[in-house]
Formats: structure tokens, sequence, C-alpha cells
């Protein structure tokens, strides 16, 4: 029974791991034949290149990470999202700007146990 099972866990290792190892084979051996078979300054050429794109790749997450950041949260937001996770009923009104039916039922799911009130006026704050 050891034995067999032992050869199913080679075999699943064997079909699993030898795909990822020879595609990294091949993407390796690929570098570097890329490389070799260029002189010194393309080679150079090259790594400046590559650094210049995953810079401008770096800034363009940023900027729009940025730009994310403006549209989806606000100052106020930030500190409204603040309260709530300290007192959710409170940050519930504060959302809402008046008694609402939402805000009794963050009251009441608060005052039962207070996660369900903390996430459902997460998710109303934040849906």
């Amino acid at each position: 029974m050891k034995g067999l099972l032992r050869s199913l866990i080679f075999l699943l290792g064997v079909s699993v791991v030898t795909p990822v190892q020879a595609a990294l084979a091949v993407k390796t051996a690929e570098s570097s034949t890329i490389v070799e078979d260029s002189p010194a300054e393309t080679k150079r050429e090259l790594r400046k290149k590559e650094r210049q794109e995953r810079r401008a790749q770096r800034k363009a997450v940023r900027s729009a990470f940025k730009e994310w950041r403006k549209e989806k949260v606000s100052d106020d937001m930030l500190l409204i999202i603040i309260i709530t996770i300290l007192l959710p009923p409170l940050g519930m009104f504060l959302y809402e700007g008046d008694l609402t039916t939402r805000v009794l039922i963050s009251l009441l799911l608060w005052l039962l146990f207070y996660l369900p009130g903390l996430i459902y006026t997460l998710v109303v704050i934040l849906g």
C-alpha cells in the first residue's frame, strides 16, 4: 500500500513539476542565447532598455493608483471609514447624514454583536 502511494505521489509530482521546469528551462535558454550572441554594447543597451521599461511601468502603476485614490477615497471618506471601524452606527450616521433605517439596522447589528454591524456598515459605505 505504501509503495502504491509513493508511486502515485511521485507520478503526480513529476507531472506537475516537469512542465513548469521545462517552461523555465526554455525561457532561460532563450534569454541566455540572446545575451550570449550579442556583443557587450548590445547587452548594456538591452539592460538599459529593460530598466527604462520597468521604470515606465512602475510610474504608470503609481499614477493609476493615485487616480484611483482620488476617485474612490477622499479624505472625508477615509475619516468616515476610521470612525466606522471604531463605532459602526456613528460612521453610518455620518455617511447618511440623517437618522435612517440603515443607521438603525447598523445600530441593532452593532448592539447584538460588533462584527456584523461593522461588516454591514462597511459594505454600505464602500459599496
